[in-house]
């Protein structure tokens, strides 16, 4: 009996199982452990969800799973939690994109609100930084592990790595907006698609992005378009308008019952802009995020934003949470007739709401278009060259987090337009380069998994700051 016919052939009354034949209490499990593994940031994460959802569980198939990887990259917001609210959807309808996509970001949002309480409360404390310092060692070698393993996979020609060579020139020196490099290489995939030019048809972008290759046909989903893919248009109306009053309802709320100035109502208009600019996940805007919340809104202390960045580095869940940090310390600070534990706590709450929701309405509005554009060779070639660009993005997102890491300070370097990160050798951190070389032993020469090397690393960072008196 196959699986349409175990579906027909249930009792009435009976709820069938999917036709792929994954339950939802399986996939809640699946999603469950997908976010517990959620460290790394975006190229960690991706991987991650790859190596589970692919190559374990083979849900769906390579060419599926960088389709829909190609069009989060196209989208504001965090990349990796938009793909696991896709899959989500493709495999159990929308509930299946909630619970992925919640799922995706819980344990950020409670290891978050856990460590700004402590904060908040204790200040800077020394056991927070030495906890830190093991850990930031720990994500820059899967962080390098990850890029190196995605960009060997999906550079298969020499268009694909000057796309991203290019990418990630633009950004390192140029300084170009993020929705530029996007644009433009999109725009030249889409012309080399169309053109049938064999480079940009051969199956680059993202490519391979783990061990084992599933094809679409072999997978529980298949490679046909399930039913629930070519919604009518009704349904997307009521999905924009549904998505539109839970997104921006709370804010008109607050400037109803609270007025402009107060620091909620701040908190909620400023995190929906971000929202629809963060291109490039949380290292594109937090220059700006960081100015705004320091000088503007004076939500933060200098330097407090690097703070905040090592909570969301060092905890499942996107970087983006480093939002959360901010909304909790600005309300914090300024609680009204709260005490201010339960203002920041409600900040945070409120932030990381108006920062995610819209994740959820991208995906919902535009995944069934996507599916069934899967065959359409000048969009997948647009896609492809958009990844292929992506690569080079996440390179520089990664060498400026290991230069902050391993050196105490950075300067720039300006010349003929070009701006340039450079270290200050002499404040380069010794024991930083020392456990971060180890860790990058234990993933690259002997395959350490990456909560063994994350609990490694912590546990060291704790008794260095045992040793020099940090805690």
């Amino acid at each position: 009996m196959n699986k349409i016919e175990a579906i027909q052939a249930a009792p009435i009354g009976q709820k069938a199982a999917p036709e792929h034949g994954v339950s939802f209490g399986e996939a809640v499990r699946v999603w469950a452990r997908v976010a517990a593994l959620s460290f790394g940031g975006p190229a960690g994460q991706i991987a991650v969800m790859h190596r589970i959802i692919v190559e374990e569980k083979r849900w769906i198939g390579e060419t599926r799973f960088l389709h829909a990887l190609n069009y989060c990259t196209l989208l504001p917001g965090p990349e990796a939690q938009q793909l696991a609210v896709y899959i989500g959807w493709l495999m159990h309808k929308t509930k299946g994109g909630l619970v992925a996509g919640t799922l995706f970001v819980l344990p950020g949002v409670i290891a978050i609100m856990a460590l700004s309480w402590i904060y908040a409360i204790f200040g800077n404390v020394g056991s927070v930084q030495a906890l830190f310092f093991g850990l930031k060692a720990a994500v820059l070698a899967i962080v390098l592990e990850a890029v190196l393993r995605i960009g060997r996979r999906s550079l298969k020609n020499g268009v694909m790595i000057g796309l991203a060579a290019a990418a990630f020139l633009a950004l390192a020196l140029f300084q170009a907006p993020f929705p530029l490099v996007v644009f433009a290489a999109g725009l030249i995939g889409y012309v080399g698609g169309r053109a049938g030019w064999s480079a940009f048809l051969a199956g680059g972008g993202h490519g391979k992005v783990g061990g084992k290759q599933v094809a679409d046909v072999d997978s529980a989903l298949g490679e046909g378009i399930p039913a629930h893919a070519r919604p009518p248009l009704s349904w997307s109306l009521k999905v924009a308008a549904v998505g539109a009053v839970i997104w921006f309802g709370p804010i008109i709320v607050l400037l109803a019952t609270l007025g402009r100035g107060d620091v909620f109502t701040e908190i909620s208009i400023f995190f929906s802009k971000m929202a629809m600019v963060t291109f490039g996940g949380a290292y594109s805007v937090l220059s700006y995020v960081a100015q705004q919340a320091v000088d503007h809104y004076g939500w933060l202390k200098p330097g407090e934003m690097l703070d905040g960045l090592g909570m969301a580095e060092t905890t499942p869940g996107p970087l983006i949470m480093v939002t959360q940090f901010v909304g909790f310390m600005g309300a914090y600070r300024a609680p009204g007739s709260l005490s201010p534990l339960l203002a920041g706590t409600l900040g945070g709450l409120l932030t990381t709401w108006v920062t995610f929701v819209p994740c959820f309405l991208w995906i919902f509005l535009g995944a069934p278009f996507m599916e069934t554009m899967r065959n359409n060779k000048a969009l997948s070639a647009a896609l492809g060259a958009i990844t292929a660009a992506v690569v080079g993005v996440i390179l520089n997102l990664s060498i400026w987090f290991a230069l902050h890491v391993l050196f105490a300070e950075v300067h720039q370097v300006r010349a003929y337009g070009m701006e340039l990160d450079v270290p200050v050798l002499s404040t380069v951190n010794v024991a930083a380069s020392l456990l971060t070389m180890a860790a990058m032993i234990a993933v690259f020469r002997f395959k350490v998994g990456m909560i063994q090397v994350i609990a490694a690393c912590s546990v060291a960072g704790l008794l260095y700051g045992l040793a020099t008196g940090m805690v």
